[in-house]
């Protein structure tokens, strides 16, 4: 089964990810990937898709999707590192796996969330994604 990334929420404030279930008249209905405990959370929670995020690199910006990708192939069936690696592990792998990352923007920080979320979606969803739709299609 392939994994929707536009479904694939992450909620600042609380840890792992989450399914996007239902709209409720005061926020988000969502599901935890990791114990499938349901919540809702209010429109003051910043919530984001993983489809919307981008990795910043020299040239652009790289969709969270291609970073994936890009990781799957340096680990094969391997987990990625742990977020609890160290600094110089971290960017280590990510100079293997996205070389041209923009070191000033792209942050420590940031490599242990996208490991965290490469692995949660590695154990609990699919690492093979759906292709996002296009506008034009939706207009057909």
């Amino acid at each position: 089964m392939k994994t929707d990334l536009s479904k694939i929420l992450t909620i600042s404030g609380q840890s792992g990810l989450f399914n996007y279930l239902s709209q409720a008249r005061s926020g988000v209905i969502v599901e935890s990937l990791a114990d499938g405990k349901r919540s809702c959370f209010g429109m003051n929670s910043k919530v984001t898709t993983l489809e919307d995020i981008s990795i910043y690199t020299e040239d652009e910006e790289v969709r969270l999707r291609e970073v994936f990708g890009k990781m799957k192939e340096v680990l094969g069936e391997e987990d990625a590192p742990s977020a609890k690696s160290s600094d110089q592990e971290l960017k280590s792998f990510f100079g293997k796996a996205l070389p041209d990352y923009d070191r000033d923007r792209f942050h420590v920080s940031h490599m242990k969330k996208v490991v965290t979320w490469y692995n949660i979606l590695k154990k609990y969803a699919s690492l093979d994604f759906e292709e996002p739709e296009k506008a034009s299609e939706d207009k057909e």
